[in-house]
């Protein structure tokens, strides 16, 4: 059985986008990047959101090919333009899919648990999540999200996003924690209770 993984970046306060829906306030830098490029390195299929599919095909193509892109972007960048990826979305429709049409398919919401239960139970890597809080949250909600990796970046933010959505979360295990040279990031990957 495949596991699904969601990774995202959080602040101190617990928000993964600051006020005005602003992502770039969290201090990604270069764990960060290290740590996606990892993550997909695992993985065979990056499942998404509408929102962060659109922000993600309009931004990673065309960083392999940029000189000022570090290593591990242009690996993001490989891996996300090769990678197969599985959209959840209501408006989306193959023509919103370009430059990735060849390696997405759409799936929508109603149909969203049980195709990826069956995505879980197929043989190959990691199922991976960037971003998409209201999916993974609903997938969370659901049991159908075997770990969360948060890197808690040391930024408060006062406002925006918050990590999680009302509701009951289950049950979280510390599994481990990990600390780059360089970095003030810290990654807290726990099991979930229901996996």
């Amino acid at each position: 059985m495949r596991k699904l993984i969601v990774h995202n970046i959080v602040s101190l306060d617990g928000y993964i986008t600051g006020p005005g829906n602003n992502v770039m306030l969290l201090p990604m830098g270069d764990f960060f990047d290290a740590y996606c490029a990892e993550r997909l390195g695992s993985a065979d299929t990056l499942l998404l959101g509408k929102n962060s599919y659109d922000m993600f095909r309009g931004f990673w193509p065309g960083v392999v090919d940029m000189p000022e892109a570090t290593e591990d972007q242009k690996e993001i960048s490989r891996r996300d333009n090769e990678i197969q990826k599985v959209v959840v979305s209501d408006s989306i429709t193959e023509a919103d899919t370009a430059p990735w049409s060849d390696t997405t398919r759409i799936v929508r919401r109603k149909e969203a648990h049980e195709q990826i239960a069956e995505l879980k139970q197929g043989d190959g890597g990691d199922i991976i999540m960037f971003g998409s809080r209201t999916l993974w949250n609903d997938l969370l909600q659901a049991g159908l999200v075997d770990e969360l990796h948060l890197m808690v970046g040391p930024v408060v933010l006062g406002g925006g996003t918050t990590a999680f959505a009302e509701g009951e979360v289950p049950p979280l295990t510390l599994i481990d924690t990990r600390r780059s040279e360089g970095s003030d990031n810290l990654l807290l990957r726990y099991a979930v209770g229901n996996s």
